[in-house]
């Protein structure tokens, strides 16, 4: 199959295309490296060869984009490209709204002349805002009332493809679609290839480990006082190749007219003071943490079920354990602690 990813030379996008590319398939990426990597781009053509392709282009330049789709006859587009910040979104509105709605309603304009008839849409927990805890662990069937622009931004690209596959279906086109909603995306490439690099840093696991290399003082924990088992808030880590995997697994279940959303997670959640022991143990560092007050709006607990896409994928994840999680990105941190710059 000839796929067309966008955000490819991002975190979640080039380990996609890795994988991509490890089933078989021909892998067109396209990324502004406005966040993304070219050094990323570049590793996956050494994987891929002739089989990967890159082009640095904007997913809002719908004649680019439109004209790739046509040349390399693409048959289903992955869509990663956007901006993923709550804090941003909500100092930054309009242009998450530019990015992550705009720029994707032109991306859906060039698949739609194009013809392209399966999609698979990086979507979010960030949906469903903050569920009540008799909701977590959370279903689809979870009300989506997001609490940022970032996510009612996610929110937005779910309709715009409910509504082109509604339109699509009356004129006897057929589009279907999936929408994959994570939770706490994490840890590095198996094979050592691939890694997190991000600009700025706020994820949790990179924070700590390049704390642990000393690029930073300290980690710091918000909130000891939860109800918890330790005091403090759990969430669900999903190994970004397994993330990847399910992807690929959604895409092969396109049918005609299909139109399916997946939680994917690991349905079991880690604590902060969980995934600290667990660097710990895979660092064997013992590097400062500062203990803070709770963040306003932060959840005590937010984790997925993941019980539909293992039954209707046949998914589940490789790589369970949070410790195993820490060790691929620590494996890939402690040669690259400078990120993708080295």
């Amino acid at each position: 199959m000839n796929v067309l990813v966008t955000g490819a030379a991002g975190y979640i996008g080039s380990h996609t295309c890795a994988r991509l590319l490890a089933h078989g398939h021909n892998v067109i990426g396209i990324d502004n490296l406005y966040r993304g990597h070219q050094a990323a781009a570049n590793i996956l053509r050494g994987k891929g060869g002739d089989k990967f392709t890159f082009q640095r282009a904007e997913v809002a330049d719908r004649y680019v984009v439109e004209s790739l789709l046509r040349e390399h006859r693409v048959d289903a587009i992955m869509h990663f490209a956007a901006l993923a910040y709550v804090g941003e979104s909500v100092d930054s509105p309009l242009v998450y709204y530019r990015q992550n709605v705009a720029a994707m309603n032109a991306l859906l304009e060039a698949s739609d002349a194009a013809n392209i008839q399966r999609f698979v849409f990086s979507s979010s927990c960030a949906t469903y805002g903050q569920p009540p805890e008799h909701l977590v662990p959370i279903a689809e069937n979870c009300p989506q009332d997001p609490l940022s622009p970032y996510g009612r931004t996610k929110l937005a690209g779910e309709w715009l493809l409910r509504d082109l596959a509604a339109a699509r279906a009356r004129a006897n086109r057929p589009f279907s679609f999936a929408a994959l909603r994570y939770f706490n995306v994490a840890g590095c490439a198996l094979d050592g290839s691939l890694g997190e690099d991000h600009t700025p840093e706020s994820h949790l696991i990179p924070v700590i480990l390049l704390t642990a290399l000393g690029k930073r003082e300290h980690v710091q924990i918000f909130g000891t006082d939860y109800p918890t088992p330790d005091g403090t808030c759990i969430r669900d880590y999903v190994h970004v190749d397994d993330l990847a995997d399910a992807h690929i697994s959604a895409l092969s279940a396109l049918k005609p007219g299909a139109t399916l959303a997946y939680n994917v997670g690991t349905g079991t959640g880690a604590s902060v003071r969980e995934v600290l022991d667990a660097a710990r143990r895979a660092t064997g560092i013992n590097f400062k943490v500062i203990e803070n007050p709770r963040r306003a709006g932060d959840p005590a607990r937010l984790f997925a079920d993941p019980s539909l896409i293992k039954r209707e994928l046949a998914w589940s994840p490789n790589v369970p354990s949070i410790d195993a999680i820490v060790q691929s990105a620590w494996s890939w941190f402690k040669t690259h602690p400078d990120g993708y710059a080295k």
